[in-house]
């Protein structure tokens, strides 16, 4: 999914110079499959546990999966400290999408 125009001012080999003027890159082709489907699973989810049960792994699995993609965030200057965050996020980079919700 691309960025709203609004938001973008040009994209230069995978990275987007934004009107803040900072530059900054995509996690999309850094974060992995699994740790894309436990994204996904957890924000259709009430608790960490619930997705780890729906994706038959253990609560801590799904809590280091989260914490790696939060890092991958923060280390591109787009933290997600929230689940919510998290969730917008992933609306921005294509992993979801609102009809969904």
């Amino acid at each position: 999914m691309p960025w709203p125009p609004s938001l973008r001012a040009r994209e230069d080999g995978g990275r987007t110079l934004y009107d803040t003027g900072r530059l900054r890159e995509s996690i999309v082709s850094a974060a992995s499959a699994r740790e894309v489907e436990v994204l996904v699973a957890w924000l259709h989810s009430e608790s960490k546990e619930e997705a780890a049960r729906r994706l038959y792994l253990g609560a801590t699995t799904v809590n280091t999966h989260i914490s790696r993609i939060r890092a991958k965030y923060t280390a591109v200057g787009r933290p997600a400290p929230s689940k919510a965050a998290l969730f917008v996020r992933a609306i921005q980079d294509g992993y979801v999408d609102l009809a969904d919700w």
